[in-house]
């Protein structure tokens, strides 16, 4: 007999083993032992049996794949979840969709309506830096399909989520500053609605607070998506504008790099007349000159996470539970460089 015409039954009578017990080892179950498992594996593995993934979807009513969406692709940090994902996902005999919104919330809401349409059993995304509505958000789950949200997040919609600790990281990176004896501590921020941007600037405010320097809120100057130019015309602003500052907390990697560009060519010495901060531990953050002290985001750790999490929910929603709105917060760490 064909690998192609092998059923369940089949290598359950070679194997003298019940048709369920084979059924359980071959979707992943953990309540077989060992040696019944490896048993199992081998033989399959041996006649090179492929289940049948159309009759496997009208019996378990799994399609077996699930959908990542990113805000950008050229970048560090989503493509380290991307493969913290996959990894997790290979390794679950999922088939992995990946798309990007470009920061676009119309882009997200087609992507979002497209994988629903090809029936996936999970959407894990981050929301676009232009989402302000919701419900597109809200419709995986009326469609009965789990949803994880990851970095970029919306704290009203009930599910779980997987985030860095961004204020804790931020409250790190400001102390550091302050610890280096800046009292004058500028912040370029991200824009006013993503929940990272609105934490990281809480975290700044909490080490200024806690160190009892007054906050002054013409030191903070919006870089709405982090990025290299913004970065520089931020500094551009702040060396126009007169005032005195020692210190620099940027929303990202690529906005302190910008304001170094910009500080440089004004003479300004860095670290001793500014220190700067960035964020994300990107490569080039270690390569510049100088080198970007900075917070590293575990990417990779994310997206296994993302995944881990997906499983629990399924595991959830096959119990007839509702689903939960954890927060799990992967932790960060401050790498200190020339820049402070």
């Amino acid at each position: 007999m064909s690998s192609q015409n092998l059923k369940l039954s089949d290598i359950a009578e070679a194997l003298g083993l019940s048709k369920t017990t084979v059924s359980k080892v071959l979707n992943g179950y953990s309540d077989v032992n060992a040696l019944t498992r490896k048993k199992v594996l081998d033989y399959v593995n041996k006649v090179d049996y492929k289940p049948n993934s159309q009759a496997s979807f009208l019996r378990t009513k799994e399609s077996k794949t699930v959908a990542l969406i990113l805000p950008q692709f050229n970048h560090e940090f989503f493509n380290s979840i991307f493969e913290g994902v996959l990894k997790n996902v290979q390794k679950s005999d999922y088939t992995l969709f990946v798309g990007c919104s470009n920061e676009s919330s119309e882009t997200e809401k087609e992507l979002i309506a497209h994988y629903l349409r090809l029936n996936v059993e999970a959407i894990f995304i981050s929301i676009s830096q232009e989402t302000t509505s919701f419900e597109a958000l809200k419709s995986i789950q009326e469609n009965e399909k789990i949803l994880v949200l990851f970095d970029k997040i919306e704290k009203t919609i009930l599910c779980p989520k997987v985030v860095i600790e961004d204020r804790k990281a931020a409250f790190s990176a400001t102390e550091h500053l302050i610890k280096q004896g800046c009292r004058q501590i500028l912040h370029f921020r991200g824009a006013y609605l993503p929940q990272i941007s609105v934490d990281r600037y809480l975290g700044y405010r909490d080490a200024l607070e806690a160190y009892q320097i007054p906050f002054d809120k013409s030191q903070v100057f919006l870089c709405e998506y982090g990025n290299e130019k913004e970065g520089y015309y931020a500094a551009k602003k702040v060396i126009e504008s007169g005032m005195k500052f020692d210190g620099l907390f940027a929303i990202t990697d690529l906005t302190a790099l910008g304001a170094i560009q910009y500080f440089k060519l004004n003479k300004i010495k860095i670290p001793e007349d500014v220190a700067v901060v960035g964020f994300g531990n990107w490569k080039l953050s270690s390569f510049t000159f100088p080198s970007i002290t900075t917070i590293n985001q575990p990417g990779v750790q994310m997206g296994e996470k993302i995944f881990e999490v997906f499983l629990k929910e399924k595991k959830a929603k096959k119990e007839g539970l509702n689903p939960e709105n954890e927060t799990i917060k992967i932790p960060s760490q401050l790498i200190v460089r020339e820049s402070s």
